[in-house]
């Protein structure tokens, strides 16, 4: 089967790559994997680097970024949404966009402008809180806090919010005022397929990379994976691990992720622990899958999260799991993890010392394996499946089988898409055509042809246009509304 004559058109909106975030881009290429063809046609969209790739300066990089996603990519996310719009026309099937991460969630407008109902994925609303003055560790500048209002407004505008976690529903039930529609929860599934390795599989990949060759099968070693954000608490991480070197444990610290920040290079000195700290930089995914194979347990002691992948892709590589009881982290980590407040670091550093014993390590191995099962990726493809199809049934109640029957235009707003010479006079009334969903109206001298969507999709009054209404002739690509008399 074509897939561009599948029942539904997806327009997948993917990250701004050069933002390096990880955890989003994965999220956006497991769906696009894992929907069946058959029954959706994916199209993953992303804000290209057009001024990004060019630039090397980080303070310049960030304003490049802004420039390349907010002023060149809707124009292209437009010209996508259209064709996808026609494709599905002609299909008889339905289009839908899915915008990947909430960050985007500005770019539902245009898509609501057309009548093409959106999904949005909310994985946290920590910088929106941070941003309303909230202690989350995501303080935001003058400009940071009219992104993120110009983010809620976006969450305003979709169809359907998912959130990762229940503890994120809350908030985005709490902090978006008056949403269009729905706010539901669907739990992540893993989004690389992480798993329990052969021991030397494992030693191979290890000694692989030259900072951890050494240590390979002469000290066990702690894992932190995560960024260097304040929230991750990676200087709780030093304190835990300084307890557990003054307990006697002989192993060492890894840090997978960012560099460790001059602050925390400091703290090291102060502790003692040259030498016994190593920082293993955006390792790729099979060294990651052996750092968390090899691990003596994985150390999450986050202060804030939106959902926390490190635990579960833990637990589906056999490795113990001790975090803090923040935020979504009881409810994902579950009962395969030890929990402690984020600031309980000797009851931390107690636990992974109890992890020594072989009986209580493999307990807590197989308690995390039994939590993984709820973060399957085929579970959460079919729970967003399930959720697109149900969006699109329900957007197509929303138009009429002859959407230029009488009483058919009440409250729906009739799309100009091109205009074509006319030497009838003047009129401002529509007229219905063979062509269904399609009609003509003499308007100023000129035919235009045009297409319905549902109320709201523009603004009030009579016509409405992207620039202004003139007697002068349009190109074909001219953009104008009507919406019809009440």
């Amino acid at each position: 089967m074509d897939p561009k004559l599948a029942p539904l058109q997806l327009i997948l909106v993917g990250n701004y790559a050069p933002a390096r975030q990880e955890s989003m881009l994965r999220f956006a290429a497991s769906l696009e994997r894992g929907l069946p063809p058959e029954a959706v046609a994916v199209t993953l969209l992303q804000p290209k680097p057009w001024l990004g790739r060019w630039v090397r300066s980080k303070a310049l990089s960030k304003w490049a970024g802004y420039l390349d996603q907010f002023l060149f990519f809707p124009a292209a996310l437009r010209r996508t949404l259209r064709r996808a719009r026609q494709r599905a026309r002609r299909s008889g099937g339905a289009v839908l966009m899915h915008i990947a991460d909430h960050s985007n969630a500005m770019f539902a407008v245009h898509a609501r402008r057309l009548g093409i109902p959106t999904v949005v994925t909310c994985h946290d609303l920590l910088a929106v809180r941070g941003a309303l003055g909230e202690a989350t560790d995501c303080p935001a500048s003058r400009l940071g806090k009219r992104l993120q209002a110009w983010i809620v407004r976006g969450l305003q505008q979709a169809t359907v919010i998912v959130c990762d976690s229940t503890a994120t529903q809350e908030d985005a039930e709490r902090l978006v005022p008056q949403p269009r529609g729905a706010i539901t929860r669907i739990l992540l599934g893993l989004n690389q397929p992480f798993r329990r390795l052969d021991p030397e599989e494992r030693d191979r990949r290890l000694a692989a990379h030259p900072l951890l060759k050494p240590f390979i099968g002469h000290a066990p070693y702690l894992l932190h994976v995560g960024s260097g954000l304040r929230r991750k608490n990676r200087e709780g991480v030093l304190r835990v691990f300084a307890k557990m070197e003054a307990a006697d444990w002989n192993g060492i610290l890894v840090f997978a992720g960012e560099p460790l920040s001059q602050e925390l290079r400091a703290q090291v000195s102060e502790f003692g622990l040259a030498g016994r700290v190593l920082t293993v930089t955006q390792p790729d995914d099979a060294l990651l899958e052996a750092l968390y194979n090899g691990a003596h347990a994985l150390l999450f002691p986050s202060r804030f999260e939106g959902f926390g992948w490190p635990p579960i892709e833990a637990q589906a590589c056999g490795c113990p799991v001790v975090c803090s009881d923040a935020g979504p982290l009881p409810e994902v980590a579950g009962e395969g993890a030890i929990l402690r407040a984020p600031d309980d670091e000797a009851g931390m550093a107690a636990a992974l010392l109890e992890l020594q014993d072989a009986a209580t390590r493999e307990a807590w191995i197989a308690k995390g394996a039994a939590n993984i099962a709820r973060f399957q990726t085929g579970r959460m493809v079919d729970d967003y499946l399930a959720l697109y199809q149900e969006v699109a049934a329900d957007r197509a109640k929303e138009i009429p089988a002859n959407p230029f029957a009488k009483g058919a235009q009440n409250g729906y707003i009739l799309r100009l898409l091109r205009f074509i010479p006319c030497s009838q006079p003047p009129s401002d009334s529509w007229s219905s055509c063979s062509r269904g969903r399609s009609g003509v109206m003499r308007c100023n001298g000129f035919l235009a042809t045009g297409s319905i969507a549902p109320p709201g999709s523009a603004g009030r009054g009579f016509f409405r246009a992207s620039s202004s209404w003139r007697r002068t002739r349009r190109s074909a690509t001219s953009r104008l509304a009507c919406i019809s008399t009440r």
